[in-house]
C-alpha cells in the first residue's frame, strides 16, 4: 500500500480507549503478530478477506476497503469539537498500523498539521526505521507488550520479542509520551510470576507504569465468521477485580500498575 491509499477495517467514532479524551480510531489492515487470543483476527492479513454474513451464514461480506487519505482526514474532522472539548484526537490502531506506514506517516501528518492529538496502538513489531518515523508523527504512543519470555513470546504471537523491546526502549530514550499495556491472557502470562518477571524487564528500560488489559472474549465470534480456528475457546474472561494481586505484584517490584 502507498501513502496516498490505506486499507482500513473500521473507523471507531466515539472510543474511549485508546488514548485520552475522546477519540476516532482507524483500524488499520495487516499484523505480523498472530496473538491466540487476538480480538480482530480478520487484520492480520493485509488482503480484503470474505467473512460470513452473522445473520445469513451463506452470504460473505467484505472486511475492509480502502480509503483515501483525504476521506480519512475528513471523516476523523466531522469530530474535531469533541476532540477539543475533551482533549481527545485520532489514535492508529489495527492490526498492525505500521504495516502500512507510508499511509499511517501521510495521515498523521495532515491530521496533527489540523491541530488533531495524535496516538498510535501497536505491537512494536516494525523495522526500527519504520518505528522511528511513525513516532515522530504522534503525540503518544501505545505499545503493548504481550510476554517477557521470548520463547513463550514467539509460541503465543508467533514472533519473538527482541524487536519490539528495542523499539520500545528507542520511544522511551527519545522522550516522548509511551504508554505501555500488557494483556493479562490466562494460561499465557497471567501469574503473579509473570507479572514480576514483566516488572524486571521493564524497569531497566525506563518503564515505570503500565496498564493491564484483562483477557476478553468479544472477538471469538469473528473467528467463526472466518472459519478460522480460535485458540482461545472456552478460557474465561477476566475482570479489574480479578488483576488486583497482578497490581499488587507490579508495585511490589517498582511498577505502578493499572487496569
Amino acid at each position: 500500500m502507498g501513502e496516498d491509499v490505506g486499507r482500513v477495517f473500521d473507523i471507531q467514532k466515539f472510543s474511549l480507549h485508546d488514548g485520552p479524551g475522546i477519540r476516532t480510531v482507524v483500524f488499520l489492515k495487516g499484523c505480523p503478530m498472530a496473538c491466540a487470543w487476538c480480538s480482530n483476527p480478520n487484520s492480520r492479513k493485509l488482503q480484503v478477506l470474505q467473512l460470513r454474513d452473522a445473520n445469513d451464514p451463506n452470504v460473505f461480506i467484505a472486511d475492509s476497503r480502502d480509503y483515501a487519505v483525504e476521506e480519512v482526514v475528513r471523516i476523523c474532522l466531522q469530530d474535531l469539537p469533541f476532540y477539543e472539548e475533551s482533549g481527545g484526537g485520532v489514535t492508529l490502531s489495527g492490526g498492525e498500523a505500521m504495516v502500512q506506514h507510508r499511509f499511517a506517516a501521510r495521515l498523521l501528518r495532515k491530521l496533527r498539521a489540523k491541530g488533531v492529538h495524535t496516538a498510535v496502538e501497536t505491537t512494536g513489531y516494525a523495522a526500527p526505521a519504520v518505528f522511528e518515523k511513525i513516532l515522530a508523527e504522534v503525540d503518544l504512543l501505545i505499545i503493548d507488550v504481550k510476554h517477557h519470555d521470548r520463547k513463550l513470546h514467539r509460541k503465543w504471537t508467533g514472533v519473538a520479542n527482541d524487536l519490539p523491546l528495542r523499539n520500545l526502549a528507542a520511544a522511551i530514550d527519545a522522550g516522548g509520551p509511551v504508554l505501555v499495556r500488557i494483556p493479562i491472557v490466562p494460561g499465557v502470562n497471567d501469574s503473579l510470576e509473570d507479572a514480576a518477571a514483566f516488572a524486571r524487564l521493564l524497569t531497566p528500560i525506563g518503564v515505570h507504569e503500565v496498564q493491564l488489559l484483562p483477557f476478553h472474549q468479544f472477538g471469538e465470534r469473528k473467528y467463526e465468521l472466518l472459519d478460522w480456528e480460535y485458540r482461545m475457546a472456552g478460557v474465561p474472561a477476566l475482570h479489574e477485580e480479578d488483576l488486583a494481586a497482578h497490581v499488587q505484584s507490579f508495585a511490589d517490584h517498582g511498577v505502578h500498575a493499572f487496569v
